[in-house]
């Protein structure tokens, strides 16, 4: 296997799709250092989790020598990406766009090596296109195309209206890759038809066509909707210790693993182990503990990781408990207890429909992260703190029969 190859191999862990693989795999080969863009429209001040998956991937291209582009979008913020919306976006103000423009350059080094990161702001080349050129780039591509795209064509045949701007976005956005001379555009999976639009002009302009890479998207805390400060369920990379931790021990057992897969930088032989280590017992929690001091590690430090972690089973396990928790033992096969059983048996739930109920409407907790997986197994022996609502909550360790 050529080094090409092994580093392709690498790129393409945690990834969508990659437009066109032949095509990035050649310009590997050829050696010479590649530009990498990936843009951000400043439309809120913090980022946040979701952010990341494409500042880890850009991270990574770092790491194998090529040239990282953090392009923050301030001409197009003040459009606002259309994408995915089914109605006309609030254009920002000039303003606004660069209030929030002054965090991103903070926040972006605690992820990207700061001597290897070229930031650029589109407004640099936007600025000086006249109403000509921009007439000469919208010629470019054709309203039927446009159309093509998902968000614009389910508008279309609803007859919402489209304003006119919002077609200028994916060719801004294409023309930024004009401008930086891109080699690869990273983007999310809902980014697709932009990303694509940047090659095609790419093409009309005489330079090489970009790569395009998309990464998914990461889901918030509530494992169905897109991570987005808009709708409370995120993890803003700014946001305190305690307040990480506790929010990365909400999510449920499925998620955390769709978080170790777009956020963790441990190796995938690590963990397909701590997966195998789940499977034969391991209490999911622990998994989930190392998880949350990896990423407050990375934003933060390793103390203050620890310290957050403390407090937290501190303040779960300890403090948040009557002085007079029942204490419970059941004995439990070898194989162990469904999630179910246990709180049954335990005396928290009247039957096992209650508890599944119970789960579905997030009203359980161990050792104070809630759980819904209703699969969820604990192996004995184990001593656990279960509660379920409010009031009912007991100490229960599981010996095994």
């Amino acid at each position: 296997m050529s080094s090409a190859n092994e580093t392709l191999a690498e790129i393409k862990r945690g990834t969508q799709e990659i437009l066109v693989e032949a095509e990035l795999l050649e310009k590997l080969k050829s050696g010479r250092p590649l530009r990498i863009k990936a843009g951000f429209d400043p439309t809120a001040p913090d980022l946040h989790l979701g952010h990341t998956v494409l500042l880890n991937k850009l991270r990574q291209f770092q790491e194998l020598g090529h040239e990282a582009i953090f392009l923050i979008g301030d001409f197009t913020g003040m459009i606002g990406d259309p994408t995915g919306k089914n109605v006309t976006r609030k254009p920002l103000t000039r303003d606004e766009v660069i209030e929030n423009a002054k965090t991103y350059e903070a926040q972006i080094f605690k992820i990207l090596d700061p001597e290897k990161t070229l930031v650029m702001f589109n407004s640099s080349w936007m600025n000086g296109m006249s109403a000509a050129d921009l007439i000469q780039l919208a010629a470019k591509h054709t309203v039927a195309r446009m159309l093509e795209r998902d968000d614009f064509d389910k508008r279309y045949s609803a007859e919402q209206p489209i304003a006119i701007h919002e077609f200028l976005y994916p060719l801004i956005q294409g023309y930024d890759s004009v401008a930086l001379k891109a080699d690869v555009e990273l983007g999310g999976t809902d980014q697709k038809f932009n990303l694509l639009v940047g090659r095609e002009l790419q093409k009309h302009y005489g330079q090489a066509q970009q790569v395009v890479l998309t990464m998914p998207i990461l889901e918030g805390l509530d494992g169905v909707q897109k991570m987005s400060k808009s709708l409370g369920n995120y993890i803003g990379i700014a946001d305190a210790p305690d307040a990480m931790f506790g929010k990365i021990m909400s999510i449920s057992d499925d998620l955390m693993w769709r978080y170790f897969d777009l956020l963790s930088f441990r190796p995938l032989t690590e963990l397909q182990s701590l997966k195998r280590e789940v499977q034969g017992g391991m209490n999911p929690r622990d998994v989930k503990f190392q998880l949350a001091e990896e990423i407050i590690a990375r934003f933060h430090d390793a103390a203050a990781a620890r310290r957050a972690r403390e407090e937290f089973i501190a303040r779960f396990q300890k403090g948040a408990l009557p002085e007079d928790l029942p204490e419970i033992e059941l004995v439990v096969p070898s194989e162990g207890v469904s999630i179910a059983a246990l709180l049954k048996g335990a005396g928290l739930t009247s039957s096992t429909s209650e508890a599944l109920r119970m789960l579905e409407q997030g009203a359980v907790r161990v050792d104070g992260a809630r759980v819904d997986d209703r699969s969820l197994q604990f192996a004995a022996p184990v001593v656990l703190v279960v509660q379920v609502g409010k009031r009912r909550v007991a100490k229960v360790t599981l010996q095994r029969g």
